[in-house]
């Protein structure tokens, strides 16, 4: 794309707020990298990429790619055989920690989210490396004395020397025949060694090393000659403990460096999707659309095969309150605008708002219009608009202005798009309207898409009588004397200085004068064109009318369909009630059904009378069991008949709300999002208005294939067996079961793990730590299995 022209519509600006999203570093500079692509291709599949994000972000609100880090740095510093520090490496776990959560998240979800999961399908970590940082380092950034057998045996030995020393000079201080001879009763540390505060006075009385003497030289800080051994020990000690942690730290970094290709892809996917989540947020703000991106058409001998069609569009770096939506549509047979009007009426925001709108579209941005706005992919975009004034290079505005349309005429195409202010200003006006006549002229020879914004009438005539090209003018509001900024396509501006001077209490004279002046012609145009405008801004009015009758109809309708939903509850209670009593009533003829059998067996009836007896009971018992038979398939067509398009319901499997289009005997197709799926009854539920599931207010009642009434989700089982499997397995398990608990409303849950090194066991529960499934766990009694069992307490809502 044209850079001139990005400055010019101010599209770093856009990326600067986009970047103000991002996570961490990385995605910062993609934004700030983000260009428009002329590729339809990469550009569709940068919007899904978007619109996935929004989705996912409406299901997950606290999404984010969480601890990540941009540390490819790092990475390349150990793949060049560098050693990094601690921290360091705890920012690589987190980073691949963070991708890996985000893979086991999409590999459940890559049906809803396809393009965000082949995203993510490059986010698995190096086999390992996590559980290796970990064990080593500390999340204080130290490393662990169980790092290797090595620094474990190390620093005992170091802790054993240090308390030996320390020992042997606490016997300075509290012997009463050398206490007396120090300065202080005190241990203190010179150049890393242990001395005691000596007075200057005795300095032949204890035998040692002065390592040094205060500033008055009363003072002598002295390492005793039988502390020598002990200090040298321990410093020895010290230095082991170094060189074996940074013998760890190399063998750390060693293997970042040998998977630094598979991490600095992870990064690279990380920054990718923290984009995509960037734009979805960005859009969120801006109330932005997935705006209909369209190749071109095959072009015609009159037309390029362009499209613009953008519906109550508005510029993205304006203030959203005090800015006023603008419908830019071409039809089929246009493909340039000529926009007249007053000065400061809104022409340049209007050119400014379709060039920043297509860059935006063509960089995966949602655009700030209503759905269903339209625009093809151009291959170059070109404006000249602003002042081009240049002090340097000696120019004047209009040679600034024609050197860059000079450069535009040169490269544009009839696939670019070309966008004017002011064509043929800063000179003679008779000068200025023939040069910009004939520019306009050769773009739409070539058939070159445009907009056009001049105050020449010269313009006006070329625009109604070329084919391909349109009038259009900005609204002024003569009441008022201000301009409405409304683009009218179609109608050319209309000149208002002879009212406005009129209004502002200029003699009506002069006025009168003025319009003498005018070609009888002329009069006749502008008093047709104000007959126009006024006939416009009636019919404005009547559909403003009927749009605020529209919106009374549809509120109307909403309080009827709140009503039909009450109802519906209120029928789906009384079923509840009715099957309640069935169950009360059953209940009652069994109870009465134990009596007949305890009335038989104490008075002893004949054989024969018992099986009278029995045959009446099995004769009830069936009477029963057809009354619930039929009472569920009268449930099951009462649902199916109460179902229709349009109606809200949520999809169980996938957790997401959606609307039907269509209904089946025992199906019905749903629209979720972007999605359309055909689901069995027992997956859908009804929801109101405010999204809330009939289960979200009160007990369930959702239908199965089977015409049976179920509860909850089918339950996983209160127990998980996770032996024998790696840690990263046994937690991918532990995630879908808690899930799964969770939806079947378990409270209780046992995990089996197993006793082993007690790996799998710290993991699992560190897990059920940061879980928002779980309230709480504890280790299982020694009936249950002690240390090789957890028991874990399900976090249901109230």
């Amino acid at each position: 794309m044209d850079e001139k022209t990005i400055r010019t519509l101010e599209y770093p600006r856009i990326r600067e707020i986009l970047s103000g999203y991002a996570a961490f570093s990385a995605s910062a500079e993609l934004a700030m990298a983000l260009q428009p692509t002329s590729d339809i291709d990469i550009a569709l599949a940068a919007q899904t990429r978007t619109t996935e994000a929004r989705n996912l972000l409406a299901l997950i609100s606290d999404f984010s790619v969480g601890g990540a880090r941009d540390v490819r740095d790092l990475v390349e510093k150990a793949r060049r055989s560098g050693v990094l520090l601690p921290n360091e490496l705890l920012d690589i776990r987190g980073t691949l920690a963070s991708g890996r959560q985000i893979y086991r998240t999409f590999e459940r979800r890559g049906d809803v989210f396809p393009n965000l999961t082949l995203l993510t399908s490059r986010l698995d970590p190096p086999a390992g490396l996590i559980d290796s940082i970990t064990q080593a380092i500390s999340d204080q950034a130290e490393v662990r004395d169980n790092a290797s057998d090595r620094l474990l045996s190390i620093r005992k030995e170091t802790r054993i020397a240090h308390d030996r020393l320390l020992a042997r000079l606490q016997r300075y201080i509290s012997d009463p025949k050398t206490s007396i001879l120090l300065q202080e009763s005190i241990i203190t540390q010179r150049d890393g060694r242990y001395v005691i505060p000596l007075q200057a006075d005795y300095k032949n009385r204890i035998q040692g090393i002065v390592h040094d003497q205060s500033s008055s030289g009363a003072t002598l800080f002295i390492e005793p000659l039988a502390v020598v051994e002990l200090n040298n020990r321990w410093h020895e000690l010290q230095l082991a403990e170094r060189d074996e942690i940074q013998r760890i730290l190399a063998a750390l970094s060693g293997q970042v460096g040998r998977e630094a290709p598979q991490i600095i892809q992870m990064v690279g996917a990380l920054a990718e999707l923290d984009l995509a989540l960037m734009c979805a947020k960005y859009a969120e703000d801006l109330h932005a659309v997935e705006p209909v991106l369209l190749p071109y058409r095959a072009a015609t001998s009159d037309h390029p095969g362009s499209t613009i069609r953008l519906y109550k569009a508005r510029h993205p770096l304006l203030n959203p309150r005090s800015t006023v939506p603008i419908d830019i549509l071409l039809d089929e047979h246009t493909f340039s605008l000529v926009i007249t009007g007053p000065n400061t009426g809104g022409k340049t925001v209007t050119l400014k708002t379709l060039g920043l709108l297509a860059l935006m579209a063509q960089s995966g941005l949602h655009i700030p219009a209503q759905s269903g706005s339209e625009i093809s992919i151009f291959a170059d975009i070109y404006a000249d608009i602003g002042d081009e004034q240049s002090i340097e290079q000696s120019l004047s505005t209009f040679s600034a202005h024609i050197t860059n349309i000079i450069r535009i005429l040169k490269q544009a195409t009839h696939k670019t798009l070309v966008l004017l202010d002011e064509l043929g200003a800063g000179t003679d006006p008779q000068d200025g309207a023939a040069l910009a006549q004939g520019i306009l002229s050769y773009l739409m020879e070539l058939r070159i898409p445009n907009l056009v914004a001049t105050h020449y009438p010269e313009l006006k005539s070329f625009a109604h009588l070329t084919p391909g090209t349109m009038n259009a003018s900005m609204e002024f509001d003569i009441k008022s004397l201000r301009p409405t900024y409304r683009l009218i396509i179609g109608l050319p501006g209309k000149s208002n200085a002879l009212l406005i001077a009129e209004k502002l209490g200029l003699p009506a004279e002069i006025v009168t004068k003025a319009r003498d002046t005018f070609h009888p012609q002329q009069q006749r145009s502008e008093d047709l064109l104000e007959e126009i405008l006024r006939q416009r801004a009636i019919a404005r009015k009547e559909r403003d009318d009927a749009e605020k009758t529209r919106r009374a109809m549809e509120k109307q309708k909403h309080e009827l369909q709140i009503r039909l939903d009450k109802i519906e509850e209120e029928r789906i209670s009384i079923l509840e009630q009715a099957r309640s009593e069935a169950d009360t009533e059953v209940e009652s003829l069994k109870n009465e059904l134990e009596e007949i059998y305890r009335s038989v067996k104490s008075q002893r009836e004949t054989a024969q009378e018992v099986k009278q007896l029995q045959t009446q009971v099995e004769d009830i018992q069936g009477d029963l069991q057809a009354r619930q038979k039929k009472q569920r398939s009268s449930d099951i067509a009462s649902a199916v008949q109460h179902l229709q398009p349009g109606d809200r319901v949520r999809l169980r499997t996938l957790g997401m709300n959606g609307v039907i289009t269509s209904v089946d005997q025992d199906e019905v197709e749903v629209q979720a999002g972007a999605l359309r799926v055909r689901a069995k009854l027992s997956d859908i539920q009804m929801v109101n208005k405010a999204g809330k599931t009939v289960e979200d207010e009160k007990q369930p009642a959702r239908l199965t294939h089977e015409g049976s009434i179920s509860l909850v989700h089918p339950s996983p089982g209160m127990e998980l067996d996770l032996r024998g499997l790696t840690t990263e397995d046994g937690l991918a398990r532990l995630d879908n079961y808690l899930e799964d608990a969770y939806l079947a409303n378990l409270h209780m849950v046992r995990i089996i793990h197993g006793k082993g090194t007690g790996r799998l066991r710290e993991s699992i529960r560190r897990a059920l730590e940061r879980s928002k499934r779980v309230k709480s766990w504890e280790q299982g009694l020694d009936s249950e299995g002690g240390e090789g069992v957890t028991i874990a307490r399900i976090a249901l809502d109230d």
